[in-house]
């Protein structure tokens, strides 16, 4: 997978894109495993939530309550519920958003930001919901950051 390097100049392009109101889904029309009607996904979820998860948003940095989570437990789709990110994968960035080094097997797909940002776009890959963007400056083992929006996780505790 090839991840885009971020730089000044694309930082800013995606922040100034990012607080205009989201910068709409870039995912590949696709049919997925869920796919409700725009309707139904704003009954469904938060304001908040339908804004990044349907419409490619991305929330304030450090605004998310999830990114101060520190127990252990599983990071998973605010819209359908599949395990995305264990905690164990979880680290403190610096970014102002939660960010993971690897995400579940299987659980996310990745293609480039359609909107000209040398960035790469992290989708869900049962629901197509927006999570956040993935850059190639994360710790080892894969050198990765998932950047997400908390908005777009679920926190699920790890039972004792």
């Amino acid at each position: 997978m090839k991840i885009m390097r971020r730089t000044k100049r694309n930082f800013l392009g995606v922040m100034a894109a990012a607080f205009a109101g989201g910068t709409g889904s870039s995912a590949p029309a696709r049919s997925y495993e869920i796919d409700h009607s725009s309707a139904d996904w704003r009954r469904r979820l938060s304001s908040e939530q339908f804004r990044v998860l349907r419409r490619g948003g991305t929330e304030p940095p450090f605004a998310s309550p999830l990114l101060k989570e520190r127990r252990e437990g599983t990071y998973a789709c605010a819209g359908c519920g599949l395990a995305l990110f264990s905690s164990a994968t979880k680290f403190d960035s610096g970014t102002g958003w939660p960010s993971f080094w690897k995400p579940v097997d299987g659980a996310v797909a990745t293609h480039a930001d359609a909107t000209g940002h040398m960035r790469n776009e992290v989708h869900c890959r049962r629901c197509g919901g927006h999570l956040g963007h993935v850059f190639d400056d994360g710790p080892k083992p894969t050198g990765l950051r998932y950047c997400m929006n908390g908005a777009a996780l679920e926190f699920l505790q790890q039972e004792a």
